[in-house]
């Protein structure tokens, strides 16, 4: 697939095909038997024009994945936007249109704002927490939607924030469960820099620490030998307080151990209200679950009676 003309591209995966997966959503929603009630509701060959909506403000995103959707559905629909993956766009907003065979525009017109909504979603929420973090860089996790990494990985990028690892193949972590099995912190970090030499491989490494005696044995590993680590992730050094607030004080004293020798990743009780604070103590990055595992999808629609659906909007307060 082609992906030259979007305005941000999704990030790179070795065996994900995009295109199956919009294949996969509409053969789900058609079930082998195809759009039963608009076969019986529209004339064949009837040909309409739909608006794109937005009800609530926030960033736009997935408009590239809609014009792949609509292209698989019908490639003679015709599809326009008004605005670009990463805009805002405000409540009531007409930002797009599509034009051709009517029953292939509402056939195409759910898996196209499924996909949009959920990654509007968290495209706003990253938005919102990487301005926050600044001067710290915003990280999603591996906790995506299963079968929807690469969308929902693309989502974060189109709302200002960074990937982290794609998933198990593209960069070591050495997480808790790892550190117990191998028997500690050192063990693990050495049988890492042991198997990557071992298969002449050059990756990212990092490391999850959840104590400063454990930074401090990173730090002590690294000074007396030749190790591929790269992160230190500095796992629930944010402690939550009884008022609401957090405290930093913690996590500030390992980045300070750490002193610029390695990259920084702060992990933990990170939401919108913390976030801000996390990112004034020096840390690198700052990875939140939150981004993808919890995403509320921005109420997008699709309507050819565009005057009608703006009344009802807002009669009900949603355009």
């Amino acid at each position: 697939m082609s992906f030259e003309s979007m305005a941000l591209k999704p990030p790179l995966h070795p065996t994900y095909d995009l295109k199956e997966i919009i294949k996969l959503a509409l053969a789900e929603d058609a079930g082998g038997q195809g759009d039963v009630t608009s076969m019986a509701t529209i004339p064949v060959d009837m040909e309409v024009e739909a608006n794109f909506l937005a009800k609530e403000d926030g960033i736009i995103a997935g408009i590239a994945l809609a014009d792949l959707v609509f292209h698989e559905v019908d490639p003679s629909l015709k599809v326009e936007w008004s605005q670009k993956d990463g805009d805002y766009i405000h409540k009531g907003l007409q930002f797009g249109k599509v034009f051709g065979r009517a029953h292939n525009i509402v056939v195409a017109e759910r898996v196209a704002l499924n996909f949009m909504q959920r990654m509007s979603g968290i495209a706003t929420l990253t938005k919102k927490m990487a301005d926050a973090a600044y001067p710290a860089c915003i990280l999603e996790t591996r906790k995506t939607a299963p079968g929807l990494r690469l969308v929902d990985k693309w989502a974060v990028l189109i709302g200002g924030g960074r990937n982290h690892r794609m998933g198990l193949f593209d960069m070591v972590l050495i997480k808790d469960n790892h550190i117990s099995i191998a028997g500690g912190i050192k063990n693990a970090i050495k049988s890492v820099d042991l198997c990557l030499e071992q298969k002449n491989l050059q990756m990212e490494v990092e490391v999850e620490t959840r104590t400063l005696e454990e930074v401090h044995e990173v730090l002590n590993y690294a000074s007396q030998a030749n190790t591929s680590l790269t992160r230190i992730m500095l796992d629930n050094m944010v402690v939550p307080l009884p008022n609401g607030d957090v405290d930093t004080s913690m996590l500030k004293e390992a980045v300070d151990l750490i002193n610029g020798r390695f990259e920084t990743e702060a992990s933990g009780n990170v939401t919108l209200e913390t976030i801000h604070k996390i990112g004034q103590t020096g840390v690198t990055y700052i990875s939140s679950g939150a981004l993808t595992h919890s995403v509320k999808a921005l109420d997008i629609s699709l309507k050819i009676d565009t005057e009608l659906a703006l009344l009802v909007g807002r009669r009900t307060k949603r355009a």
